[in-house]
């Protein structure tokens, strides 16, 4: 369950962030994603605490990207991992650079 669910999110040409609601760290990804201009439909933030698996999803995305932690970030089919690395990456440019990359910017 927790692996389909994980995995119908993530698509090559999108920006997926799995978050809790109540992490401040997730509040600041979600800040920094909608001050870019990401075409509509191309930002999801999918709430693991709406479903019953929040520990399996957990398991399943330590498995995936290393990390347990909340956010997870994909930009495509890449995890570039939480909060710190997102905000290290707008500061840089990258972000930028890759979500022309995925072709998510309007």
């Amino acid at each position: 369950m927790a692996e389909e669910f994980v995995n119908s999110k993530i698509h090559p040409g999108k920006v997926v962030v799995f978050i809790k609601p109540t992490c401040p760290y997730c509040r600041k990804s979600q800040e920094i994603l909608y001050q870019m201009p990401i075409k509509q439909g191309l930002l999801e933030f999918v709430d693991i605490t709406a479903t019953s698996d929040t520990n399996a999803i957990q398991a399943y995305l330590q498995q995936l990207t290393g990390a347990r932690t909340v956010p997870r970030v994909f930009i495509g089919k890449d995890c570039i991992g939480g909060c710190s690395e997102l905000v290290n990456m707008q500061k840089s440019g990258e972000l930028e650079i890759r979500l022309r990359q995925i072709e998510a910017l309007k």
